[in-house]
């Protein structure tokens, strides 16, 4: 496996077990729905949570929030909606987005919720 495939691996890990201990219920991980991946699926309370886990060793070319794009935004909204269909819920949904530096002594996590509209992308 390739080193940023470890990586990123790694950080949707700790992302997961962060997500736990505030209280949310991990539902999925690496859910894919054709071409989109969601990296966690979780709920809390009556809402549906799709998490973007983004994982660096360094933000030398930039925070991994940044890495994001039009089109990955547009993929987890046909997938987030595909999960909802057949999970046939009545539940509200959000997409979050995890940023995640990986550090020797202590990695930087950033939890940003409410992170992205899927549809907006085009304003």
């Amino acid at each position: 496996m390739a080193k940023h495939n470890i990586t990123g691996k790694e950080g949707e890990e700790i992302a997961a077990a962060y997500l736990k201990a505030k209280g949310y219920q991990i539902i999925e991980m690496n859910k894919r729905f054709g071409r989109a991946e969601i990296d966690i699926i979780a709920k809390i309370g009556n809402e549906y949570v799709f998490v973007e886990v983004k994982t660096r060793t360094s933000d030398y070319f930039g925070f991994p929030e940044e890495a994001i794009d039009k089109r990955k935004i547009k993929l987890l909204g046909k997938a987030a909606e595909q999960f909802t269909l057949e999970k046939n819920d009545d539940l509200e949904i959000r997409f979050d987005m995890i940023s995640l530096v990986l550090r020797t002594a202590k990695h930087d996590i950033k939890h940003i919720e409410d992170a992205f509209f899927p549809g907006m992308e085009e304003f």
